[in-house]
C-alpha cells in the first residue's frame, strides 16, 4: 500500500479533517513498527563496516585478457545498460540490455554486486541475517543493508560505473530460458526510467519480445502468476462524504513486461543451480480446491464470470486491465495463495523431497510459476538472493561454491522465513490500518457483500464497494451467498472492522 498523498506531512492536507487522518495515520504507523519490531537504524558498527566497503578499491581488466578471478571485475561500461523502477526508487538492483541474436532475446541481467560489499560474517552480513528482508511502510522503509550501500555505492543509480553481477540470458522462441554466462562486472546505467512516464521508444527494441516470448511459455506451460495490483490511498471526490478512499491502481504494461526478465533469469539459474547439485529454491505447492473455490465465490461478489473450465492464471489474465474489479480480485488471488518457501537442494536428495508440495518430477517447483525458481534478482533488498548470486557465479566459471556459501544454503530458509513474516504481517497491518481509518465515521452504513469461505470462526467476507476482505457471524449461509451487512464498529488502534449480517 502506499500514500500518494503524504498524510505523513502536514503540508499536504487541507483542513482539519484531513489533518486528523493524518494524525491518524502517523500514530498507526508508530504502532505498526513498534508491534512488529520493524529494525531502526543499523548500528554503529554496521554503518562503519558499510563506509569502509564502500571505500574498497576496484581491479576492472579488459574483457578477453583472460578469465577474471573471483573479485575481479570485467569492464562492461560500453554496454547501454538501462533501469526501469518506480519514480521515487533509489534501491536500484537491476539494469538491463536486451537485443536479439538469431533467433534468440539475448538479456544482458545486471544485478547490484551486494556480495562485493558484503562478506559472509562481517558486520554487515551479520546484521542482514537478523532482518532477512527490507521492511516497506507507506511512510518509510527499513532497509536491509545501511543506506550507504543500498542507496548510493551498491545501488544501480546511473551516472559513475557500478559493481555488478551479469548474467547472460538466452530467451528462445519458444519462451524457454537458458543461462549463458556470469561474470563480475563494473557497468554504467545510462538512463532511470520511471514506470509512471516510460514509453516504448524508450526502451530496446527487444524488451516488449522478450515478454511475449516468456509470457507465451507461461501459457504453455499452465502458470497461474499474477501481476498484483498496488493499493493507494487517495483524495475521495468533494460529494463522498468523507475525505479519503482507498482504490487499486493495476500494473502498467511496462511493469509486467519488466518482471518477464527478472522471473526469466531467476528461472536460468534455477535450472544451472540444480543441475550442478546445490542452492536454494523458491517453492509453492498448488492451490487447494477450498481455496480455489473461495476465490470463485470472490470473483462472482465483483461480477466476474469466471468458467468452470477456465484455470485461474487464464481467467485472472483474461480479466480488463482498467476494471476495479479486476485488480479486487487479483488483490484475493494474492491473500488465497501462501504458501511459498525457501528449500535447499538437499532436501531434494532424499526420497520423499521437502514434502510441502514444492516437487515434480524430482524437482523443485513454484506452482505458480510451474517452473524450478530461485531469487537471485534483487540482492539489495533480500538475504538469501546475494548468495543464490554467488553460487551461479562460481558455476558458471567453472568454480566450485565457495563453502561459506554452500553451508548457507541449510540455514537461509529459517531467517527468510523470519524477515519475510515480519514483512508480510506488516503489509497486511498496513492495510488494516488503512481500512481502519478510511471507514472510521461509517458506522451504521450498510455494503453488500459475498460469503467467500466458512470455519469455525465464522465467515469470511468480500466486501464490494470498498473492496474489503473481512470476519462476521452469520448463520443459515454458504460460500457464495449474497449478503447485506453494516458496519457496527472501528477500532483505528486494534486495526479491526466489524460488520454485522442485517439481509
Amino acid at each position: 500500500m502506499r500514500l500518494p498523498v503524504d498524510l505523513t506531512d502536514a503540508s499536504n492536507v487541507a483542513d482539519s479533517g484531513e489533518s486528523g487522518i493524518a494524525d491518524e495515520f502517523r500514530r498507526g504507523f508508530e504502532r505498526l513498527r513498534a508491534d512488529f519490531d520493524v529494525p531502526g537504524p543499523h548500528p554503529p558498527e554496521v554503518l562503519a563496516a558499510a563506509q569502509e566497503a564502500a571505500a574498497r578499491p576496484f581491479e576492472v581488466i579488459v574483457p578477453g585478457t583472460g578469465a577474471p578471478g573471483r573479485w575481479q571485475h570485467v569492464d562492461r561500461t560500453d554496454v547501454e545498460f538501462l533501469t526501469l523502477d518506480p519514480a521515487t526508487s533509489t534501491d536500484l538492483d537491476q539494469a538491463f540490455a536486451v537485443e536479439m541474436a538469431g533467433d534468440d532475446v539475448l538479456l544482458r541481467y545486471a544485478i547490484a554486486d551486494v556480495g562485493w560489499f558484503v562478506r559472509p560474517g562481517d558486520p554487515i552480513d551479520r546484521e542482514a541475517w537478523r532482518r532477512g528482508v527490507t521492511v516497506y511502510m507507506p511512510d518509510s522503509r527499513s532497509g536491509l543493508h545501511p543506506e550507504r550501500i543500498a542507496e548510493d555505492a551498491g545501488s544501480l543509480l546511473p551516472g559513475s560505473p557500478k559493481p555488478a553481477i551479469v548474467f547472460l540470458v538466452r530467451v528462445g522462441h519458444d519462451g524457454d530460458v537458458r543461462l549463458d554466462g556470469v561474470e563480475r562486472a563494473m557497468v554504467r546505467n545510462r538512463a532511470k526510467l520511471a514506470y509512471s512516464t516510460v514509453t516504448a521508444p524508450d526502451l530496446p527494441d527487444a524488451f516488449a519480445e522478450l515478454s511475449r516470448r516468456f509470457e507465451a511459455s507461461e501459457r504453455a506451460r499452465g502458470a497461474d502468476r499474477i501481476q498484483w495490483p498496488e493499493q493507494e490511498v487517495v483524495r475521495a471526490p468533494a460529494d463522498a462524504g468523507h475525505a479519503f478512499d482507498l482504490r487499486f491502481r493495476p500494473r502498467v504494461e511496462a511493469e509486467r513486461q519488466n518482471a518477464a526478465m527478472s522471473l526469466a533469469t531467476n528461472m536460468a539459474v534455477a535450472d544451472a543451480l540444480f543441475d550442478a547439485g546445490t542452492g536454494v529454491f523458491r517453492t509453492m505447492p498448488p492451490l487447494d480446491e477450498r481455496h480455489t473455490a473461495r476465490l470463485r465465490h470472490t470473483a462472482r461478489a465483483f461480477g466476474l464470470d469466471w468458467g468452470n473450465d477456465v484455470a485461474l492464471g487464464a481467467f485472472a489474465t483474461s480479466l480488463p486491465v482498467d476494471d476495479p474489479r479486476t485488480s479486487a480480485f487479483q488483490l484475493a488471488v494474492r491473500r488465497a495463495a501462501g504458501g511459498a518457501s525457501y528449500t535447499p537442494y538437499s532436501e531434494f536428495e532424499t526420497e520423499d523431497g521437502p514434502g510441502d508440495g514444492g516437487i515434480h518430477e524430482g524437482r523443485p517447483w513454484h506452482a505458480a510459476l510451474a517452473a524450478t525458481y530461485t531469487h537471485a534478482t534483487a540482492p539489495l533488498r533480500r538475504l538469501v538472493d546475494r548468495y543464490v548470486i554467488e553460487a551461479a557465479l562460481a558455476i558458471g566459471n567453472g568454480r566450485d561454491v565457495p563453502d561459506e556459501i554452500e553451508s548457507a544454503f541449510a540455514e537461509l530458509p529459517a531467517a527468510m522465513r523470519r524477515g519475510d513474516a515480519r514483512a508480510n504481517q506488516v503489509d497486511r497491518a498496513a492495510l488494516d490500518l488503512a481500512e481502519a481509518i478510511l471507514l472510521q465515521g461509517r458506522e451504521g452504513e450498510v455494503f453488500d457483500a459475498v460469503v467467500t469461505d466458512e470455519d469455525d470462526r465464522g465467515v469470511r467476507i468480500q466486501i464490494c464497494e470498498p473492496a474489503v476482505v473481512a470476519r462476521t457471524v452469520a448463520r443459515r449461509v454458504d460460500p457464495g451467498d449474497e449478503i447485506i451487512v453494516k458496519l457496527r464498529a472501528v477500532d483505528v488502534v486494534e486495526r479491526r472492522v466489524e460488520f454485522e449480517r442485517v439481509g
